[in-house]
């Protein structure tokens, strides 16, 4: 689940977004975040290095500098997510506040957000480590 997903004729997906709309994205989806019910209690009341982390991991998996790999080696998704309830309710969550984020940073054009999208709900659904429960 860390491979860059590939490229097209454009460049991989990272060239295409660039680095601006891609610190945007993150912004805003953190945002969402910190405001959605389902996540709060699995994510620190302090969001800046989880956003640095996240962006840092999406720079390499859309094919830009191995950035994560570089400041905190391989990021290993499953394991270092184990510690924490990640329902179907809370993946679905995660990626609410992503779409809409997407939505909101303009300068991601619509085919490359939807490109993002699908390759991160694959990555949301690998998450889930824990059924619907109380937490959902």
């Amino acid at each position: 689940m860390t491979a860059p997903i590939s490229l097209n004729a454009g460049g991989s997906l990272y060239d295409r977004i660039g680095p601006d709309a891609l610190a945007a994205l993150v912004t805003r989806f953190y945002a969402h975040v910190a405001q959605e019910p389902q996540l709060t209690p699995i994510f620190p009341d302090d969001l800046t290095v989880t956003a640095e982390k996240q962006l840092a991991f999406l720079t390499g998996f859309l094919g830009g500098p191995p950035l994560y790999h570089e400041r905190y080696g391989h990021p290993r998704l499953r394991a270092r997510h184990l510690p924490f309830e990640i329902t179907p309710a809370r993946a679905r969550a995660w990626l609410a506040c992503m779409n809409a984020a997407l939505r909101e940073t303009p300068q991601i054009g619509a085919d490359d957000a939807r490109e993002l999208y699908a390759a991160l709900s694959r990555v949301a659904v690998h998450m889930v480590n824990t059924g619907e429960g109380p937490a959902s």
